[in-house]
C-alpha cells in the first residue's frame, strides 16, 4: 500500500515484524505524499550547490512529553537531530542557549525569542506511548519571516517503529528546506565481512540508512556478495558461491527464501541488478573465459545477450527511464564505462575518457549523474559524470575507495572504503554529491557492497 498524507495529519500502522521488511500502511489519509513546492514555503530555502555551504542553525525545541514518553520523546528528538545535522546542512543550536521553551506544543511561538539565538528554522515535537502505540507530532516554523512551514503533521505507530517515526519527521523537515527528495527513511543492504583478509567470511544483511537495525538475511556459510535492492525493496539478487562457482540469487525479502535463477552449464553469473520496472534483470555472465552482459525476463526466465565482445563486459547499471545501460567494459584495452540502449540495438558508446580506469557504474535515481570507480595511479576515487561523459567529478581520494550507490534522491553517495595493509578492512562510507561531507557509517565490523533501497512507503 502506498505511504499517503494529509496536511493536517499523517498516521503510520506500523507492525513490528515489518519495521525493516514491509511497507508501512497509511491510515486517515486524504492526499498522497507531495513536498511542498520551493515557492510556496516562503523565504526560508537551503540552496545547495557545488560550493561550500553554510549549516543552517536551527533550534530544536526538547519535545514534550505528552502521556509518560520522556524516554520515547528524547529518543525520537536525538534520532531527528542526528539525521538532520548529518547533512552537514543543518547546525543544531544546542538547549542550553533556548532563551525560552513554549510551554505547550500547540502554543503560539514568540518568534522573537527564537531570533535572538539566531535560529532559522524551528522544530516543535510531542510525543505520547499508550497501550504500545507511539503517537509523534511535529511543527516546523520559518523564524525571521515568523511563519510555519506546512501544516503540522502526526505520526502514529507501534513502539517497535519509533526510528521510523522520526525518521518520516526528519524526512518532511528536511524536504521543506532543501526543497530536495527525502531519504532518512530507506534501508541499505550490505556485505558483513569477518575474519581474516585472505579468508573472510560474509553474510549479507539489510539496515537503516544509519547503520541502525541490521537484519541477517544470508549466513556465512557460503561467499556472497554484491546484493542489489528491486526498485521496491521487496527482493534483493545477489550472487553466491555456494555451489563453488558464482551464481546470482534472487531472494524475497520478507520471507527471506532465495532461489538461483536459470544458468547455463559451464557458464558463471554475477554483478545482477534489476530495471526500473522490475521487468528484467540485467548481469554478466561468463563461458568460455568471454564475459558480456546478458539480460533476463524475470517473468519467463528468458534471457539473450546484450553484448558479443571479446572484451570483459560487467558490472551494467540501468538508468531511471529503463532506456538505456551503462556498464564497463576493458574492449578499448582498459577498463572504461561505456552506455547503450537497454535493448541492446545500437554499439555502446564509451563516455570516460580521463586518466586511469574507470567501473563500478551507477546511474543516479535523478537520471542526471553516473557515479563510477576510478583508479589512477595507486589512488582510488568515487566520483560523479553526467551521462554524456562531460563534467566529470571526483569526490574522494583513497588507498581504496569502490562500488557507489545513490540515495534514494540521488543527493548522497555510499561506498566501500578499505584501509592499506595486510590486515586492511572495509567500512562503509558517504559523501554529498557535491564532494562534502564525507563520513563512516556507524555500523559495527566491517562491510562492503552497499546498495541503497528506495524510501520506504
Amino acid at each position: 500500500m502506498p505511504f499517503s498524507v494529509s496536511l493536517a495529519r499523517l498516521s503510520l500502522a506500523l507492525a513490528a515484524a515489518v519495521v525493516l521488511a514491509g511497507p508501512v500502511a497509511a491510515q486517515d489519509a486524504a492526499a498522497p505524499l507531495a513536498l511542498p513546492a520551493a515557492e510556496d514555503e516562503g523565504p526560508l530555502r537551503i540552496e545547495i550547490t557545488g560550493g561550500q555551504v553554510e549549516a543552517m542553525p536551527i533550534a530544536i525545541a526538547p519535545f514534550f512529553d505528552e502521556g509518560g514518553a520522556a524516554e520515547m520523546a528524547a529518543r525520537i528528538q536525538q534520532v531527528v537531530t542526528a539525521d538532520l545535522t548529518g547533512t552537514d546542512l543543518f547546525r543544531e543550536i544546542p538547549a542550553s542557549a533556548h532563551v525560552a521553551r513554549p510551554s505547550g506544543f500547540d502554543d503560539p511561538v514568540a518568534y522573537p525569542d527564537w531570533r535572538a539565538i539566531n535560529a532559522e528554522a524551528l522544530i516543535l515535537g510531542s510525543v505520547a506511548v499508550r497501550d504500545g502505540q507511539v503517537t509523534a507530532r511535529f511543527r516546523l516554523f520559518d523564524v525571521f519571516s515568523g511563519q510555519p512551514l506546512g501544516d503540522g503533521m502526526q505520526f502514529d505507530a507501534p513502539e517497535a517503529g519509533w526510528r521510523r517515526v522520526a525518521h518520516k519527521l526528519a524526512d518532511q523537515v528536511y524536504a521543506r528546506i532543501t526543497g530536495e527528495g527525502p531519504y532518512f527513511d530507506s534501508r541499505v543492504t550490505f556485505v558483513s565481512e569477518t575474519g581474516p583478509k585472505d579468508a573472510r567470511l560474509k553474510r549479507i544483511g539489510i539496515m537503516d540508512y544509519d547503520g541502525a537495525n541490521p537484519l541477517w538475511v544470508t549466513d556465512d556459510s557460503a561467499l556472497v556478495v554484491s546484493p542489489r535492492f528491486s526498485p521496491d525493496g521487496s527482493q534483493l539478487l545477489y550472487t553466491s558461491f555456494g555451489n563453488g562457482m558464482p551464481q546470482v540469487m534472487l531472494m524475497d525479502v520478507a520471507t527471506v527464501q532465495s532461489r538461483p535463477l536459470k544458468q547455463e552449464a559451464g557458464t558463471m553469473s554475477f554483478a545482477p541488478r534489476f530495471s526500473p520496472d522490475s521487468r528484467w534483470i540485467v548481469y554478466s555472465r561468463e563461458k568460455g573465459g568471454n564475459t558480456d552482459i546478458w539480460q533476463m525476463d524475470v517473468a519467463t526466465g528468458a534471457e539473450r545477450p546484450l553484448t558479443e565482445t571479446a572484451a570483459i563486459e560487467t558490472s551494467p547499471s540501468y538508468s531511471p527511464d529503463g532506456r538505456q545501460i551503462v556498464f564497463e567494459s576493458d574492449q578499448s584495452g582498459t577498463q572504461q564505462i561505456y552506455v547503450m540502449p537497454a535493448d541492446g540495438s545500437a554499439e555502446p558508446a564509451r563516455i570516460s575518457f580521463g586518466e586511469g580506469s574507470y567501473g563500478t557504474p551507477a546511474w543516479s535515481p535523478t537520471g542526471d549523474l553516473i557515479a563510477f570507480t576510478k583508479r589512477n595511479g595507486d589512488k582510488f576515487h568515487i566520483g560523479v559524470m553526467r551521462p554524456d561523459g562531460t563534467e566529470e567529478k571526483l569526490l574522494t581520494e583513497s588507498f581504496l575507495d569502490e562500488g557507489p550507490t545513490w540515495a534514494p534522491n540521488g543527493r548522497v553517495v555510499m561506498f566501500t572504503r578499505q584501509t592499506p595493509g595486510g590486515d586492511g578492512t572495509p567500512r562503509l562510507h558517504s559523501v554529498d554529491v557535491t564532494g562534502r561531507n564525507m563520513r563512516p557509517l556507524s555500523i559495527e565490523g566491517a562491510a562492503s557492497d552497499p546498495d541503497w533501497g528506495p524510501l520506504l512507503p
